[in-house]
């Protein structure tokens, strides 16, 4: 049995050669977590997980097969090879397969610039439960909290090393630390929830068991008694908790799976406005301490810092190897890759510009309309951008709350709502995803 990871992944691209491959690449994770719940003041149940997965793909001619396992014996490593060959022997021929060029590959591997793990004792879990204890008696001190349905904390570190027959051969570790609460306030079929949570690559920039347990149980409280709003065109005001779906919206549209297959609003608008003036959206994947940095992509290339949209003009698609090569144009550093599909296109650390004033201006200019706190399922076309999604939040009447919303629908054109938004300056820069709340005038609500 090998011990290391890059050892691991040797030996899988060796055993792939004997075994009749062209080319090849694999990868190997390494992967320990720890994680706590509590509820009514006592532990509720506390997991431990560690495991190594392993995935290999190879190519023979245009066609191309990817296995995975979680066994490491060499036996394994070896029937893992051959399974693979014969598979993909038997796989339909794809002329976009293939791996890098050595030339395009990345040259600086180093991930400790990045600071994507932290470098300490993993946390015992007596720590996590004090955590999730204190977040929830925060949270059941609010008034109106009745009870908190659950608080959590966990901790994990994962390790990933990748190799090619191209010659390319990296890896680096990561570390995630969570603590969450959900609160609920009232009684009844008058009961509301909502949580609060934070996660964090180093544990000492996490925010307080306190604060996020207050927060929870306030945000929970504030939804006590809902009404249905008013159904007619209203501006709404996506707030940072859910603004970042509308350009999650943007990306699945830019991905280069999507553009490929045909199945986008955006295709013939490259070089066009697509958010509103003065808005850019930026990829930084080297960004410090940030959960979706690295220095290569899942192909060993170069992980480069970019603008996808830049004062509100599309500039580039989210593209790996394979949909570059469908498209007629080079990747742009964005391969993911799991231990059983070949890689796919994905987009890490995006931000959208921020603007200068803060949400509580936005409310104020909104005047009468609906801010929007969560959101429920989503009906988007991907070839038109035809929007409609389920929502509740608070109504807003002369630029102040009145009171808390569900039970509501909200509908529009995506493109025309990407043109016509307006952004606070409260986005978290910690987030993969920087977005600010948004407010976006005159869509369709459908209330009571």
């Amino acid at each position: 049995m090998t011990d290391t990871l890059e050892d691991l992944t040797g030996a899988l691209l060796s055993e792939a050669r004997m075994a009749g491959a062209e080319a090849a690449d694999a990868i190997a994770v390494s992967g320990r977590s720890v994680s706590v719940g509590v509820r009514a003041g006592t532990l509720e149940e506390a997991e431990r997980a560690e495991a190594t997965d392993l995935g290999l793909r190879v190519l023979i001619g245009g066609r191309q097969a990817c296995v995975s396992a979680s066994d490491t014996r060499r036996e394994t490593l070896a029937a893992l090879a051959e399974r693979a060959v014969t598979m993909a022997r038997e796989a339909p021929e794809d002329p976009h397969a293939g791996l890098a060029d050595a030339s395009e590959l990345c040259a600086d591997r180093d991930p400790g610039p990045l600071e994507m793990s932290e470098d300490t004792p993993e946390p015992a879990p007596e720590a996590l439960e004090r955590d999730a204890l204190e977040a929830e008696a925060a949270a059941l001190a609010v008034p109106g909290v009745t009870q908190v349905q659950q608080a959590g904390a966990g901790h994990g570190r994962r390790q990933i090393h990748m190799a090619a027959t191209n010659g390319f051969s990296g890896g680096f570790a990561r570390s995630e630390n969570s603590l969450h609460c959900v609160a609920i306030a009232g009684e009844g079929t008058g009961m509301e929830r909502d949580h609060d949570g934070d996660a964090r690559v180093f544990r000492t920039d996490m925010r307080g068991a306190t604060e996020i347990g207050v927060l929870a149980g306030q945000r929970a409280a504030e939804r006590i008694s809902p009404r249905r709003p008013p159904t007619g065109a209203w501006p709404v005001l996506y707030d940072e908790r859910v603004s970042a779906s509308l350009i999650g919206h943007l990306l699945v549209a830019a991905n280069g799976s999507s553009v490929a297959r045909g199945a986008s609003w955006l295709i013939g608008r490259m070089d066009t406005p697509v958010l509103s003036d003065g808005l850019s959206l930026i990829e930084d994947p080297r960004r410090k301490r940030a959960f979706g940095s690295r220095p290569f992509d899942a192909e060993g290339l170069q992980a480069r810092r970019r603008e996808i949209v830049s004062d509100g003009i599309l500039k580039g698609w989210v593209l790996d190897l394979a949909t570059a090569r469908k498209l007629g144009l080079a990747s742009t550093g964005n391969a993911q890759r799991g231990t059983s599909a070949p890689p796919s296109p994905a987009s890490w650390n995006v931000a959208l510009t921020q603007g200068t004033h803060s949400r509580d201006d936005l409310i104020a200019e909104m005047g009468t309309g609906f801010l929007v706190t969560s959101l429920i399922g989503s009906t988007i076309n991907p070839n038109t951008g035809d929007y409609s999604r389920g929502a509740a939040g608070f109504w807003v009447e002369n630029g102040e709350i009145a009171f808390p919303v569900n039970e509501c629908t909200i509908a529009g054109s995506l493109p025309a709502m990407l043109r016509r938004m307006t952004a606070a300056n409260d986005a978290r820069p910690h987030l993969t995803r920087v977005v600010p709340s948004l407010l976006v005038e005159g869509m369709t609500l459908a209330g009571g």
